[in-house]
């Protein structure tokens, strides 16, 4: 009886860390400086020497801006509320703003 071998799967390329990424961009010998690159550069630049085009839309850091001035304005409205004794007004902007906030995180 001789021994199964298991094929083992190589992991997504999103799902690795950064210095697995490096191992893998290490054999790949049109790459160089796989070393200084960071973990998204990794990415892109394995997939591109493995020819697998990137289809994800990046989110601009205009649509980050515009959250982070929505928060601003919301914070505003949150102080008058507050100074107003106007307690439900100012529940429901800090739920505003805690929104606001998660996008951001997402959008980033």
């Amino acid at each position: 009886m001789g021994k199964k071998t298991k094929e083992t799967k190589e992991k997504p390329l999103d799902k690795m860390t950064a210095t697995e990424l490096r191992d893998v961009g290490k054999q790949i010998p049109e790459l160089t400086g796989v070393h200084g690159m960071n973990k998204a550069e990794l990415i892109s630049a394995i997939k591109k020497a493995r020819g697998i085009t990137e289809d994800s839309v990046k989110k601009s850091d205009s649509s980050v801006r515009k959250i982070k001035e929505k928060i601003k304005n919301l914070k505003t409205e949150r102080e008058a509320a507050l100074s107003n004794n106007d307690n439900k007004m100012a529940k429901i902007y800090r739920r505003r703003i805690t929104r606001l906030k998660k996008k951001t995180r997402i959008a980033a």
